[in-house]
C-alpha cells in the first residue's frame, strides 16, 4: 500500500503545481488514507497537511483546518521540528482564513519559534510576516512593526527591499 499511496502523493503534487486544488485535495486525501493503512503515521500526517494547504487555495477554511489539526503533535512526537513547525502553520493559515486572528497569531508565532530552533530563518521569516499581517489587519501596529523587524532579521538572505525596510524599522525603534 505504500507505493501506491507515495505514486497518490506525487500525483497529489503534480494536480496542486497544476493549481487543480479539488483534484491534489482527493489524491493527499487517498494517500493519506493508505499511509494510515500502512502505519505509517508520519507520511500520513505530511498527507493531511498538503489537504490543508489545497483546501486552503480553495478558500474551504474549516475543511482545511480539520485537515491539519493534531499534525503538529505527529511531529512533535518523532521529534520532526521543521514538519511541527510547518504544520502549526497550516493550522494558522486556515484560522487566519477563518478570521480567528488572535489562534492564527499564536499558532504562527509558535510556527515561527521551531522553524528558529530548526535553524529555518527563511521560514521563520515568513511565518513571522504572516502574523505581523493579521496583527496590521487588526489594528496592532506597534506590535506588528515589532514582529515584522523580528522577521526580517530572521532572513538568512534578505532582498534589497528587505534591507531597506530593516533600516527603516530601526528607526521607529
Amino acid at each position: 500500500m505504500t507505493i501506491e499511496s507515495t505514486q497518490l502523493a506525487e500525483q497529489g503534487k503534480n494536480a496542486f503545481k497544476d493549481k487543480k486544488f479539488e483534484e491534489a485535495v482527493k489524491l493527499f486525501e487517498q494517500a493519506a488514507e493508505g499511509f494510515t493503512s500502512a502505519q505509517n503515521s508520519l507520511m500520513a500526517a505530511e498527507m493531511k497537511n498538503n489537504v490543508s494547504v489545497a483546501l486552503v487555495q480553495l478558500e474551504r477554511y474549516q475543511e482545511a483546518l480539520h485537515a491539519a489539526l493534531n499534525t503538529d503533535v505527529v511531529f512533535a512526537a518523532a521529534n520532526d521540528i521543521k514538519r511541527e513547525a510547518m504544520a502549526l502553520g497550516n493550522q494558522a493559515a486556515a484560522l487566519d482564513g477563518l478570521r480567528r486572528y488572535d489562534e492564527a497569531i499564536a499558532k504562527y508565532e509558535r510556527s515561527a519559534d521551531l522553524f528558529g530552533q530548526a535553524g529555518e530563518g527563511d521560514l521563520r521569516a515568513m511565518v513571522s510576516k504572516s502574523a505581523a499581517a493579521i496583527k496590521l489587519k487588526t489594528g496592532k501596529i506597534t506590535e506588528s512593526a515589532f514582529k515584522m523587524m523580528g522577521a526580517l532579521e530572521a532572513k538568512d538572505t534578505p532582498s534589497i527591499f528587505e534591507r531597506i525596510l530593516r533600516f527603516f524599522l530601526r528607526l521607529i525603534k
